[in-house]
């Protein structure tokens, strides 16, 4: 069993804060300070953020690191395992 990565799972929560709150990239990247493009990288877990941008991002969605922390953990908790490699196979009919 392969474990998710922090940066993918880190990625799912902020997303998933952010659209609770109804809000779009750029007035959640305003906020944070950074630029939406980025944000939108770390939220695909496509960048591996500073613990400085986690704070700024988490400040802008209304928590804290430690609010941020259980909920990437509970995510973690309950987020299936893979199986060895995942291949997806399309047949023509």
């Amino acid at each position: 069993m392969s474990e998710p990565l922090w940066r993918h799972a880190l990625g799912r929560e902020l997303r998933r804060r952010r659209h609770a709150r109804g809000e779009t990239l750029h007035a959640t990247a305003g906020r944070a300070g950074v630029s939406p493009q980025y944000l939108s990288e770390v939220e695909r877990g496509r960048k591996e953020p500073s613990s400085e941008m986690i704070a700024a991002v988490a400040g802008a969605l209304g928590t804290d690191l430690a609010g941020l922390t259980r909920g990437v953990a509970d995510g973690l908790a309950t987020a299936p395992r893979a199986r060895g490699p995942q291949c997806a196979y399309t047949l023509a009919a």
